[in-house]
């Protein structure tokens, strides 16, 4: 669409749901994906993007709401673009992603698939998280009516926030005051912290000039209560010292205090160094009747319970008798191996990342599991012919790839290899329907069971059981 061309459509009913949390309508027969809107909602929609067979827009204005919706629970709904589904009851939620998972089934992989189960959902829809990221800004996130009448041009004119980043902007943090993400002390911590900051006149972090003290604060909290904080900074500081001491003695409950020196460009940590200030080491998480040490760059679900429910389905789909060699393809910090090796015989772990491999050696030692096996490296450099004739052919392969599932050339290698089974866990049901179509070759879906890691978000989390065909 050409600039000052944009189309708005009047009154339109929204009518279903769509992908990533968007809704969908068919003004005139052609299928418009929605932003800001449920199934049920009468409403005028700017086209922001318009293609031959489908557009996309965003809500201008609400003439009816849904009588599905709910109240949202969060003062920043709708702005920090956390919990954007807080507007639905919960039950509809996990019908909508429930659906997203048989659709891309069966519309991308073009799958015979048996019948999906109802999504296991979560027992905590507030309060679940245990791991949470906040950002320190020099320039809050303002509505559109706190912009009215500032020089938006004078940096002096904008204000420190600790939040969330808004969507689509890389510079703008909401402030947040309460996030009901994760249990107490973490927002009076936060809150805390920010207070001090603002009163003594410490930096937050421009993001466009790349300067400033103060740029995230990370919590892991543990349901056996431990409490680890690493907060990061842009660049080393006498004050560092004093303010850590202060907010120890203020929190004694806080078992891991780190702090992170980060002076490049983007906010990931796997490169740096965190410098241990007080308290332990690591903080411990109990899975499965597991130990797992956790340290301030470890990988962990971050969703404790609805982790625990999703080995367990794990485990059930590999159907493990006890004699079994189980591959953990893409295995972090070996939580998934760990928690099947009562039931095989011999565990074989792939990490690409070099300190999840280490976490999962400790977390095998710590628990006593001395016939599981992690090995460093790339999936699809590690698992050639000579590493599974060195650590036995596989009965069960579990593979957990990221996002974008899992290399071509690794699928070749499991259709190779031909494990009797083979147990897909996905995060992005998208790219696991098409890595099972393509290993549909030789395997057939057996099973599918969707499982919700993270209530009132559009994130689903899928596992797909598959077995060997005779064909």
């Amino acid at each position: 669409m050409g600039k000052g061309k944009a189309r708005i459509l009047r009154d339109v009913e929204v009518t279903g749901y769509a992908a990533e949390g968007r809704s969908l309508a068919r003004p005139d027969g052609k299928v418009c994906f929605i932003e800001g809107a449920v199934p049920g909602d009468r409403v005028d929609v700017m086209v922001t993007k318009s293609k031959k067979d489908w557009m996309e827009g965003r809500v201008l204005t609400f003439h009816s709401l849904s009588p599905d919706r709910t109240e949202p629970f969060c003062d920043h709904f709708g702005t920090c673009g956390g919990c954007k589904w807080q507007m639905l009851p919960y039950g509809h939620q996990l019908r909508y992603k429930r659906q997203e998972v048989v659709d891309n089934l069966r519309r991308i992989g073009g799958l015979e698939i048996p019948e999906v189960a109802p999504i296991i959902g979560s027992e905590r829809t507030v309060g679940y998280r245990n791991k949470l990221e906040f950002t320190f800004s020099n320039r809050r996130y303002l509505t559109h009516e706190e912009m009215a009448g500032r020089d938006l041009s004078d940096p002096s004119g904008f204000e420190p926030a600790l939040g969330f980043h808004v969507p689509r902007w890389f510079d703008k943090v909401v402030d947040v005051g309460h996030c009901h993400l994760m249990e107490e002390p973490v927002n009076e911590i936060k809150n805390w912290l920010r207070a001090r900051a603002l009163e003594r006149g410490y930096t937050f972090y421009d993001m466009r000039a790349h300067r400033g003290w103060l740029r995230n604060l990370v919590f892991r909290m543990c349901s056996t209560g431990d409490l680890m904080v690493n907060l990061v900074v842009g660049h080393e500081d006498a004050e560092t010292a004093p303010l850590l001491a202060e907010l120890a003695a203020a929190f004694p409950g806080i078992r891991s205090l780190y702090c992170t020196v980060n002076p490049k460009v983007n906010d990931s940590i796997h490169d740096l160094a965190p410098v241990l200030h007080h308290g332990e080491s690591h903080v411990v998480e109990r899975l499965c009747g597991l130990a797992f040490r956790i340290g301030p760059k470890s990988f962990f679900q971050t969703n404790t319970a609805q982790a625990e429910r999703l080995y367990e389905l794990t485990g059930r789909f590999a159907r493990l008798s006890g004699g079994e060699t189980v591959y953990d393809l893409y295995c972090g910090t070996g939580s998934i191996g760990l928690c099947l090796a009562d039931r095989a015989s011999r565990i074989v772990g792939v990490e690409v990342v070099g300190e999840a491999v280490a976490d999962a050696r400790e977390n095998a030692r710590l628990n006593g599991i001395d016939h599981a096996r992690f090995f460093e490296g790339d999936v699809t450099e590690v698992c050639d012919d000579s590493f599974f004739q060195a650590n036995g052919r596989p009965d069960v392969i579990v593979t957990d790839p990221p996002r974008s599932g899992m290399h071509e050339r690794l699928i070749r290698k499991i259709l190779e290899i031909g494990a009797p089974r083979v147990v897909y866990v996905s995060c992005n049901p998208a790219t696991q329907a098409r890595d099972l179509a393509r290993l549909g070759e030789r395997y057939r879906v057996t099973a599918v069971q969707p499982v919700d890691m993270f209530p009132h978000t559009h994130h689903i989390e899928n596992v797909v059981a598959m077995e060997l065909s005779n064909l």
